[in-house]
């Protein structure tokens, strides 16, 4: 492939809701521009993009593919998101890194849940975007249909470019709403022909609503519009490429990406309104700067695989300079050197060696050292950072248990791997049950996860709904006294304590202080005492949960000038504290989440009705035009799954998130199931 510049390349990601066919569509494009010489399909599970084990076997998109392909003289790096919500992370990192935007819609489902969630990630990006239109081929799909449903969901910006001429079986091509010429068959060059008489009253009306909001964007053109004057066709081209660019009109085309109907009008738009992009602004940590090939050199990493054969590979987007093979840059982001081997440009999974990726385009290195996801990598003697990517927070939890005990040697850094490859997992040891926790957005992330860590480093684990981390504490002060002695000729042991508990309110971390007058215990054995409480902490009495919310004071004691030790005051610090403990009546607390659900606005009364099962408590709502914000408190026990029900009782088309807030006491009746259920644990180990 030959090399390309800021001025004739397009960085477009491929969006949609789940199975609208962007894989599919960007194999059609490969095969109309030559790329590749057989169209591979998603069912048959040999796609380009599609190349994951896990994706074949699914027949889903999974990790973010990059396709690059030549049409025009100019590069399209198409950069193939999954659709699925557990994903999301894959779309937002494509997203960084793209000036322009593909979304797809299914043409016999219209707008989709994840349709509107994508429509949303482009708008807070400022991306533009065209709308594709897919599966005209399908029983079922109707253009006009789809096309009402698009600008009631998404606004009535988005307008039809194009308009189909016939549906399902009789689909046969487009009309091109520019030119009111019309153009059927597959592949690069398809027959161009007049417009089918049945359609041309509809395509004459979708033509002058099209006109009209492109003369609008322009002063000149508008004025030429009312006067009744015909408008050129060139003027109509270049406005409605500035309206895509700023945002004011969303072109809508159609095809069958199946039938490799329209791919290659679909490029040809790509190449006519998209931008370039020496065409937008670079975002750094310092502000806004233009896209230049002479400037220091200046990348961000946008993705990174763990491959068990290449080792790592990183993906990177070059916003200046020129990137080279066998060189050394700066990660910016770790203040590190690194080495650069030989550089590549990826086609799903095909590397091909290169000696330099140019500002604006996609390349790859493998086996870098402290790089990762969302790091500048940049001249060493012109250091810059990049704005790093914004990944949504894990949502759904599941601890991770080793199926056999090699699996528990290999198990931590094969999470620490998979971790480092996707940004939206997060692994934690939770304090209390002892768990390794591993966090993502939702139960098929964490499934394809787990299946990873079998295919990729060797490593079988089950997964299951994690144990609540509950915590003691005390609710009124107590005071205790212990003395350890023991006399078995020569040295005794003795060390004894007097200490005063009290419960903090707000249940926060332990404290210890002391207040010892007269030596009655020597300072050089305060430490020892201290310790032996630290060690009381992470096992109460009740259940044997971690304590919190307690401070200590060390008030008075008496020592032996022989036999105590460090060792004595350290025994007597943990027994008085357990003591002190079981009189300061203690209780058991659980997690309490904040939890923020936004949903359509039909969907609130159901949602409530659930959260008030969960034991939740609504702390108030912000309704936004069509969707509204639940904002709600509820306990850890009761949300563990919160995030399939929540998917199975709206179907998709709520999303939260939630954040752990504090520790409330837990209700007496669940208390005491919680004790029984911990004493029988224990009686089973032993």
């Amino acid at each position: 492939m030959q090399t390309y510049g800021l001025d004739s390349i397009h960085n477009v990601i491929f969006l949609s809701h789940g199975g609208a066919g962007k894989t599919s569509l960007s194999e059609a494009m490969l095969f109309t521009t030559g790329a590749i010489s057989r169209l591979g399909k998603v069912d048959e599970g040999n796609t380009t993009s599609d190349y994951d084990p896990d994706e074949v076997k699914r027949k889903i998109s999974i990790n973010l593919s990059i396709i690059p392909l030549e049409w025009q003289k100019k590069k399209i790096n198409i950069l193939d998101a999954p659709g699925y919500t557990d994903f999301a992370g894959e779309a937002k990192a494509g997203i960084r890194v793209s000036e322009g935007a593909v979304i797809v819609i299914d043409a016999t489902a219209g707008v989709q849940v994840g349709t509107e969630m994508v429509w949303q990630y482009c708008e807070e990006a400022k991306l533009p975007r065209l709308i594709f239109i897919n599966k005209m081929d399908r029983e079922n799909a109707d253009f006009p249909k789809v096309v009402d449903d698009i600008r009631a969901k998404l606004g009535n910006r988005c307008l039809p470019l194009q308009t189909a001429i016939g549906a399902a079986s009789s689909f046969l091509g487009i009309v091109d709403l520019l030119t009111m010429k019309a153009y059927t068959g597959t592949g690069a060059q398809p027959k161009e022909a007049e417009v089918p008489a049945d359609i041309k009253a509809q395509a004459d009306s979708y033509r002058e609503k099209l006109v009209e909001s492109i003369a609008e964007v322009d002063d000149a053109l508008l004025e030429k519009y009312l006067g009744g004057e015909q408008l050129n066709q060139d003027d109509l081209i270049l406005t409605l490429r500035k309206a895509v660019i700023e945002g004011k009109i969303v072109p809508i085309l159609t095809g069958s990406a199946l039938q490799n109907v329209c791919a290659n009008r679909l490029m040809d738009a790509i190449t006519a309104y998209l931008p370039f992009p020496n065409e937008q602004k670079v975002n750094t940590s310092s502000g806004l700067i233009d896209a230049s090939e002479t400037a220091p050199l200046a990348a961000l990493v946008f993705k990174t695989t763990a491959d068990p054969y290449v080792g790592k590979l990183t993906y990177f987007r070059v916003y200046n300079g020129v990137f080279n093979s066998n060189s050394q840059v700066l990660n910016s982001t770790q203040g590190a050197n690194e080495r650069i081997g030989q550089l590549f440009m990826m086609r799903g999974k095909t590397q091909e060696p290169v000696q330099q990726v140019k500002a604006g385009d996609i390349g790859a290195v493998a086996k870098l050292n402290v790089t990762a996801t969302g790091h500048t990598l940049c001249a060493p003697d012109k250091p810059i950072k990049l704005t790093p990517i914004v990944f949504p927070k894990p949502i759904f939890r599941e601890a991770v248990h080793p199926k056999t005990k090699t699996d528990i040697e290999k198990m931590g850094s094969a999470l620490s791997r998979l971790a480092e490859e996707d940004p939206t997992l997060t692994v934690t040891r939770e304090l209390g049950t002892g768990e390794t926790i591993l966090a993502g957005m939702g139960d098929t992330h964490l499934s394809v996860s787990a299946e990873k860590m079998q295919r990729k480093f060797g490593v079988n684990v089950e997964l299951a709904i994690p144990k609540v981390p509950y915590r003691e504490t005390i609710t009124t002060s107590a005071k205790a006294e212990y003395k350890h002695k023991k006399q078995s000729g020569g040295h005794g042991q003795y060390g004894h304590v007097l200490i005063e508990m009290e419960p903090k309110s707000d249940r926060g971390e332990n404290e210890f202080t002391e207040k010892v007058v007269g030596g009655t215990v020597p300072r050089n054995f305060i430490p020892a005492v201290e310790k032996g409480v630290l060690e009381a902490y992470p096992e109460g009495i009740l259940a044997g949960y971690p304590v919190i919310g307690v401070k200590t004071t060390l008030y008075d004691g008496s020592f032996h000038p022989v036999d105590s030790s460090e060792i004595c005051f350290k025994i007597a610090g943990a027994g008085a504290f357990k003591k002190g403990f079981a009189d300061g009546r203690p209780i058991l607390l659980e997690p309490i989440m904040n939890l923020k659900v936004t949903m359509p606005n039909d969907l609130t009364g159901d949602i409530i009705s659930d959260l008030n099962t969960k034991r939740a408590r609504v702390m108030g709502m912000n309704p936004q035009g069509d969707v509204n914000n639940i904002e709600a408190q509820a306990p850890l026990a009761e949300i563990q799954r919160y995030a399939i029900d929540l998917k199975s009782m709206t179907q998709g088309r709520a999303t939260y998130t939630m954040e752990f807030d504090h520790y409330e006491e837990v209700p007496a009746q669940i208390t005491q199931k919680i004790i029984t259920q911990k004493q029988a644990e224990k009686a089973e180990k032993a």
